[in-house]
């Protein structure tokens, strides 16, 4: 027995069983409370999102000597269309001495009426401290509720910085349980439809269960311990990430199971060799899914950099669990739980001659026109993408329903100047600061009264100005540049400008660096990894072609939908780099799938046979997958969040895109009409390359030499 064969075979060893599964128990019991506190060391203040080396981010860092930079404004505004009143004035003005009461608030600022006497608005700094905007709903509510008491018919609404943090909280609360038992339900529901079993999904649950508790206890231990930055994106991403891949494991390996246990009668013998011909595609799978997010790391932006880490260590674990624990428990409850169809010795095949196989041997009659047809109709969705505009979200649009700080929003822009509440900041050498308000002064877009006078200590001097325009608009970031233009232009200043509308600004730019440089590295990286585990270099190439071309499919067909059927406004920035991320790294997991047991099949009965009968072993479980992780991304659309219902959106049509079509029908079609050539330049190239008849015998489909 070859030493790969005595590894795979460890797992489901007659003793070795046992103990494999007494690991996982400690593990599981050791990891369990640790994984509770993972929320505990979550990031989630301005800092742990912005872009590391942006302007924006080293004004914030620097603005910390005049303020804590944990400290954001909440823009309370009443209106009486009406007309404000003295007795609203002084409701008002009574409010400012119970905001100051509650915890987090310091010194606010105001009552100020608006020019038409429609609305009044108090500015209300809230120091967050390290908890982020899971702090700024609590006291945002009180705020809220001090308001609205005796407001005598005046709509009350809290927007500002504080305000859109605190609507952000709420989207994200919750967002733990929200996404587990989503996927749950969605893993169980599926694994029940393809398993036919009330039994079997369990083991494959389970395991996935004992991957997400494992992994978020090493990513807290790291988090806790080694600076590894983990936030509310990443955590609830991590659910998804881990339910999703490894379920789809899973799936590859009990129906590998399954086909050996028609083989052998000792299902311990059965498990080694499904370990030993699963085990290698099942491991280049979440390696590439692994190096892919990794490669988030190069990110610019904050918050990418760390998703990056976060997810590899979920799939890492995940892998660990379905090719340890989950052989182990399959191999120790036995072939009972295949009730009530269990498979035995000699039993037919049923991939022999069910759908897969008729397609595979449908496509071998005109493979060259099969794959032409599929690929201009994928070109044509990919068309879509002229429809695609991922310029970023306003607060307003990055809602699926309308929260509290989008309508104050609204009740600002209508009486106040737009930019109220959301200043840009510049900071620089004091013995420059009146030099520096005179330039921002200047600027077109900025409010000249509004600027302040230089607030210096040491030897730096900050000021602040009201943008004219929405601080979310096209022609506030048009202000923004204006400003870097003029107050890097005043001589020994060093002039920096920041704000929250210079933030959404970096943090654009950010993405579109992080775009530009990510996606070349993932192409590579899935390149490279292909080429070792095909030991081909045309195939890779071709594999990573379709993977482009899946992706863009996706990208146009998503836009459509958002645009025609959600009428969404637009795209987050980051959306084409995680939704490509997502789509490559796991829809490579889907070539592997498929072109391993196709090189398999190939080195026994050459190329085009063994493109059909690869395609008749896999094409149920491989759809299978898709439909899983399909329904597991397409959970995020649970959340009241644009962005995430986007991603979820794209990730789901791509990857069933990815596995009914591109894997199953086009690259199955692209096999049969290279044939051997596919494999070159290695020795498989060379080997005779019968073709595929047409009908099935025994276990495979029927073939001719």
């Amino acid at each position: 027995m070859s030493s790969v064969r005595r590894v795979a075979g460890l797992p489901a060893g007659r003793r070795t069983k046992w103990v494999v599964l007494a690991f996982w128990v400690i593990i599981i019991a050791t990891a369990g409370p640790l994984a509770g506190k993972l929320t505990g060391v979550e990031k989630n203040d301005a800092s742990a999102w912005l872009p590391g080396s942006a302007e924006s981010t080293k004004v914030f860092d620097q603005a910390e000597v005049f303020q804590s930079k944990n400290i954001i404004p909440a823009v309370v505004v009443y209106e009486r269309t009406a007309g404000t009143t003295q007795a609203d004035f002084d409701k008002a003005s009574g409010d400012i001495a119970d905001f100051g009461k509650v915890e987090g608030v310091t010194k606010p600022v105001g009552p100020r009426p608006s020019q038409d006497k429609q609305a009044i608005q108090v500015l209300v700094p809230i120091d967050l401290g390290e908890d982020g905007w899971s702090k700024a709903g609590g006291i945002v509510d009180k705020l809220r509720d001090i308001a609205n008491d005796n407001a005598n018919g005046m709509t009350i609404a809290i927007t500002g910085p504080a305000g859109y943090a605190a609507d952000s909280g709420k989207a994200f609360e919750g967002i733990d349980g929200v996404l587990l038992f989503g996927t749950l339900i969605v893993v169980i529901v599926l694994l029940l439809i393809t398993y036919r079993s009330p039994t079997l999904w369990l083991l494959p649950v389970i395991s996935a269960g004992v991957a997400l508790t494992t992994a978020q206890a090493v990513i807290y231990l790291l988090a806790k311990h080694a600076g590894l930055t983990v936030n509310a994106q990443s955590a609830g991403i991590l659910t998804v990430l881990v339910f999703g891949a490894g379920t789809d494991y899973a799936l590859l390996l009990v129906a590998r199971y399954r086909e050996e246990l028609r083989r052998h009668g000792d299902r311990h013998e059965a498990m080694t060799e499904a370990l030993h011909r699963a085990g290698p595609a099942i491991i280049a799978s979440a390696a590439t899914v692994a190096v892919g997010m990794l490669t988030l790391t190069v990110a610019e932006m904050n918050s990418t950099k760390g998703l990056g880490p976060v997810l590899a260590i979920g799939v890492a674990v995940g892998l660990l669990a379905m090719v340890t624990l989950l052989p182990a428990l399959l191999v120790i409850f036995g072939r009972w739980m295949f009730w009530p169809v269990r498979p035995t010795v000699g039993s037919a095949e049923p991939t022999a001659s069910g759908l897969w196989a008729r397609v595979g041997r449908g496509i071998s009659v005109r493979p060259r026109v099969v794959w032409m047809v599929t690929a201009v109709v994928l070109g044509a969705l990919a068309l879509g993408m002229t429809q695609l505009h991922s310029k970023g979200l306003t607060n307003a649009e990055s809602y699926t329903k309308e929260v509290d700080s989008v309508k104050g929003e609204k009740v600002l822009a209508a009486h106040f100047a737009a930019g109220a509440g959301s200043p840009i900041q510049v900071v620089g050498n004091a013995a420059q600061g009146q030099a520096m308000k005179d330039a921002l002064a200047g600027v077109q877009g900025v409010s000249r009264e509004s600027v302040t006078d230089p607030v210096v200590k040491g030897n730096v001097a900050y000021i602040e100005g009201t943008l004219a325009d929405a601080p979310d608009s096209d022609a506030a970031y048009a202000t923004i540049d204006r400003a870097r233009d003029t107050l890097h232009a005043v001589a020994g200043a060093d002039a920096k400008v920041g704000g929250g509308t210079a933030v959404n600004l970096d943090i654009q730019r950010a993405n579109r660096h992080d775009r530009a440089v990510i996606i070349p590295i993932v192409l590579a990286v899935v390149l490279v990894i292909l080429g070792l585990l095909l030991r081909a270099i045309l195939a890779p190439v071709i594999l990573v072609a379709t993977v482009v071309l899946s992706f863009a499919a996706a990208l146009g067909l998503s836009s459509l939908f958002f645009s025609n059927v959600f009428h969404w406004a637009g795209t987050d920035v980051s959306f084409p780099l995680f939704v490509f991320v997502f789509l490559v790294a796991l829809g490579i997991d889907y070539n592997i799938f498929l072109m391993t047991r196709v090189r398999e099949e190939a080195a026994r009965h050459g190329t085009r046979r063994g493109s059909v009968i690869g395609l008749a072993a896999t094409g149920a479980v491989i759809t299978s997958a898709g439909a899983v992780l399909a329904g597991t991304f397409s959970v995020l659309g649970t959340l009241p969040l644009v962005a995430f219902a986007e991603i979820g959106f794209a990730v789901a049509v791509g990857v069933l895109l990815d596995t009914i079509i591109v894997r199953s029908v086009l690259v199955t079609a692209i096999n049969l009409d290279l044939g051997r050539h596919i494999w070159w330049p290695s020795k498989l190239a060379a080997k005779h390359d019968p073709a595929p008849a047409i009908g099935t015998h025994g276990e495979e489909p029927a073939l001719v030499d």
